[in-house]
C-alpha cells in the first residue's frame, strides 16, 4: 500500500476508537461494547481498516506490545492489601471455587458446540472465566447493591482479571506445547514458556522499583518508565521464548500492585496512555474478524453465553458462597453478575493470532467467540441487575459513607458527631500527630496516601459515598476536589478559603463549597477556638438561634451539607448538625470538653 492510504486507515481507526470511548462516556455505558461492535462493522466501510494489511508483518508484534501493557495496568488494581475482614474469605472461596466450574463447563460448551479440540476448548473457558472490575465496577454502582455484596462481586471480579488471564496463558503455552514430539520435549516447552516469563515478570519489576526507590524518576515519567519496561520485557522474553512476554507483563503488573512499602506511582497519567491505546486494540482487532466468520460462529456461541450464564455463573456462585453468611438472596444475585471485559477480549486477541500461525485452525473461532460473548452479556446484565436487585432486595440502604479529610480539632469532632449518628465514618489526615488524635478518638483511619490508595483505589471498594475536605491547605482541599470527582462523583465537598485568600488556586475553583460564605475555614477554626462546638440536635421548625447549620442527617442515613449555593431540607425525624455559638466552652475548658459533651449528650437531644 501506498503511504497515503495507510495514514487514512490509521487516522479512521484512531478517530473510531477515541470517538467510541466519548460516546461511551456521555451514553454511560462501557466502552468495550461499542468499541467491538464498531469494529464488527468497518470491514463494510469503503476504506481498508484491516490493521494486518495496514501494518503487515508488524502487526502481530504491536498486538502483543499492546496488550502487554493493558495487562499490565489491569493486574496493577489487584492490591491483595485492601482485601480484608469476612470479604476476604467470601472472595477466595468464591474465586477458588467458581474458576474451575466456570472454565470447566465453558470448555465443555466449546468443545461441543464449536468442535474444538480439548486444548482449545480450554482455552476458551479459561479466557471467558475473566470477568474485571471495569465492567462490574459500573454495574454495581448503577444498582447499588448492599454494600458488603458490593465489595466481593468487585473484588471478584478484580481477582478474575489476572487470573482468568494467567490460567489462558497456561492453556495457550500447552497448546504450544503439544506440538513438539515427544513428552518430555512438550514438558520442556511448557516450563520453558512459565519459566521466561516469570523470570522477566521479577526483573521488570525489580527495574521499576529501582526507577521509583533509587534513581527517584519523577511522577510525570514513572507511566512512561512503566510502559517502556513492559514493553521491553515482553520483548525480551519473546526473544528468549516466543510468546513468553504476556505472562511477564502480568507477573510485574501483580508484584508492583503487591510490593510492600512501595507505591506505583503515576497511575492517571498510565491511564491516560492505556485508554487510547485500549481502544485502538480493540477496535482494530475486531476489524479483522470477517462477517463470514461471524456467521459461522454467532449461533454456536449463544449456546457458549447460554451454558455460562444460565449454568455455569448461577452454579459456581451457589457452590462459591455456601457455608458463608451471604443471604440466599445475595447469593441469587451474585449467581447474575458476571459480563466478560476487557481482560477477556485482550487475551483473546493476544493469544489466536499465533495459535493460527502455527496452524491451529480452530483457533480463529476463539477470538470471535470472546468478542461476541463480551458483547453479549455487558448489555444483558447492564440492563436486568437492577431488576435482579429490586426483585431479590440486595439493594443498598442510601445511609451515606463520608470520608472525612483533616486531622483539625473540630474536623475531629465533627468525624465523631457523625458516627454517633450511626454514619461509618472514614477519615484521613496527613501529620501524624492528628492521625494519632484521629485513633485515640476511635475513628476509622485511612492509611496510605490520600490521592492514590484511599479514594481513587478505595472509593469503590470501600464504599465512599462522600468526601468532605476540611484540612487548613486551602489549595490541596481544591486540587483535592478536582482530582476526586473522577472516582467518587459530585459528591466531593470542601471548606471554602478565608475572604480575601491569596492562595494560588483556591479561590479560582469552583464547585462544591461547604458553608455559607461568611463560615470559611478560618472562621470555623477561629469561632472553635472561642468556645463553638459541634453539636447535634433533632430538626426542629427551624434552626435555633445563634446556630449554624452545617449539615443534615435524614432519618435514612443520608448525610446532606449545607453548600453556599442552598442549604438542605430537613422534617421531623431528621438530625441537624450544627456550629453552636461562641462561648459554649471557654478557651481553659478544652481538656475537659470531651466529659461534658458526653454528660450532657442527653440535652442536646
Amino acid at each position: 500500500m501506498t503511504g497515503e492510504p495507510v495514514l487514512v486507515g490509521i487516522g479512521l481507526i484512531t478517530v473510531l476508537a477515541v470517538g467510541c470511548q466519548v460516546l461511551a462516556g456521555r451514553l454511560r455505558v462501557p466502552a468495550l461494547v461499542l468499541l467491538l461492535v464498531t469494529g464488527f462493522a468497518a470491514s463494510a466501510l469503503p476504506v481498508d481498516m484491516d490493521p494486518a494489511t495496514l501494518f503487515g508483518p508488524a502487526y502481530p508484534a504491536l498486538v502483543t506490545a499492546a496488550a502487554a501493557v493493558i495487562l499490565y495496568d489491569a493486574c496493577l488494581g489487584v492490591r491483595l492489601g485492601f482485601l480484608g475482614g469476612h470479604t476476604r474469605h467470601i472472595v477466595l472461596r468464591l474465586v477458588s471455587i467458581g474458576v474451575p466450574v466456570t472454565v470447566g463447563l465453558g470448555a465443555v460448551a466449546a468443545g461441543l458446540l464449536l468442535g474444538m479440540s480439548r486444548g482449545e476448548a480450554l482455552l476458551a473457558g479459561a479466557i471467558l472465566s475473566a470477568t474485571g472490575p471495569s465492567v462490574v465496577g459500573p454495574i454495581l454502582a448503577r444498582v447499588q447493591p448492599a454494600e458488603r455484596l458490593r465489595h466481593v462481586l468487585y473484588w471478584e471480579s478484580a481477582l478474575l482479571d489476572p487470573i482468568g488471564a494467567i490460567l489462558a496463558l497456561i492453556a495457550f503455552y500447552g497448546l504450544e506445547a503439544s506440538a513438539a514430539s515427544g513428552a518430555l520435549a512438550q514438558v520442556g516447552q511448557f516450563s520453558l514458556s512459565l519459566g521466561v516469563g516469570v523470570a522477566g515478570g521479577i526483573a521488570g519489576t525489580a527495574v521499576v522499583w529501582a526507577a521509583g526507590r533509587k534513581l527517584r524518576v519523577p511522577r510525570t515519567l514513572m507511566a512512561p518508565v512503566q510502559v517502556a519496561v513492559v514493553i521491553g520485557v515482553t520483548a525480551g522474553c519473546d526473544m528468549l521464548h516466543d510468546d513468553a512476554g504476556l505472562l511477564a507483563a502480568i507477573v510485574m503488573g501483580l508484584a508492583l500492585a503487591n510490593l510492600p512499602r512501595f507505591l506505583v506511582t503515576g497511575r492517571r497519567l498510565m491511564d491516560t496512555l492505556v485508554q487510547p491505546l485500549l481502544g485502538v486494540l480493540l477496535l482494530s482487532v475486531a476489524a479483522t474478524i470477517p462477517p463470514a466468520a461471524l456467521g459461522q460462529v454467532w449461533a454456536p456461541a449463544l449456546g457458549v453465553i447460554a451454558v455460562l450464564v444460565l449454568v455455569a455463573r448461577p452454579l459456581a456462585a451457589l457452590a462459591g458462597t455456601t457455608g458463608t453468611d451471604l443471604t440466599r438472596r445475595e447469593r441469587m444475585f451474585a449467581g447474575w453478575m458476571a459480563p466478560r471485559g476487557v481482560v477477556a477480549a485482550v487475551t483473546a486477541a493476544a493469544v489466536t493470532g499465533p495459535l493460527a500461525a502455527r496452524g491451529i485452525p480452530e483457533a480463529t473461532m476463539i477470538l470471535p467467540l470472546a468478542f461476541l460473548v463480551t458483547v453479549v452479556t455487558i448489555p444483558l446484565y447492564g440492563l436486568t441487575a437492577g431488576r435482579a436487585s429490586r426483585r431479590l432486595h440486595v439493594l443498598r440502604a442510601p445511609r451515606s459513607r463520608p470520608l472525612v479529610v483533616g486531622g483539625e480539632r473540630w474536623v475531629i469532632d465533627l468525624g465523631q458527631q457523625l458516627q454517633t449518628l450511626g454514619l461509618d465514618v472514614l477519615m484521613w489526615a496527613g501529620q501524624e500527630n492528628q492521625r494519632d488524635q484521629i485513633r485515640q478518638a476511635a475513628l476509622e483511619l485511612a492509611p496510605g496516601p490520600l490521592l492514590s490508595s484511599v479514594t481513587i483505589e478505595r472509593a469503590e471498594l470501600t464504599g465512599i459515598t462522600t468526601v468532605l475536605l476540611l484540612t487548613a491547605e486551602d489549595d490541596f482541599n481544591a486540587l483535592a476536589a478536582q482530582v476526586l470527582r473522577y472516582p467518587v462523583g459530585d459528591q466531593v465537598y470542601r471548606v471554602g478559603p478565608p475572604a480575601g485568600d491569596r492562595g494560588v488556586v483556591a479561590p479560582f475553583i469552583g464547585g462544591r463549597v461547604l458553608f455559607g460564605h461568611a463560615l470559611n475555614r478560618s472562621t470555623l477554626a477561629s469561632r472553635y477556638a472561642e468556645g463553638a462546638r459541634i453539636i447535634v440536635k433533632p430538626a426542629g421548625h427551624a434552626v435555633p438561634s445563634g446556630h449554624e447549620l452545617l449539615f443534615v442527617v435524614h432519618a435514612d442515613g443520608r448525610l446532606d451539607p449545607v453548600i453556599r449555593q442552598q442549604a438542605p431540607e430537613f422534617t421531623t425525624g431528621d438530625t441537624m448538625v450544627l456550629l453552636s455559638p461562641t462561648g459554649l466552652f471557654g478557651a481553659g475548658e478544652a481538656e475537659t470538653e470531651a466529659g461534658l459533651l458526653e454528660a450532657g449528650a442527653g440535652l442536646e437531644f
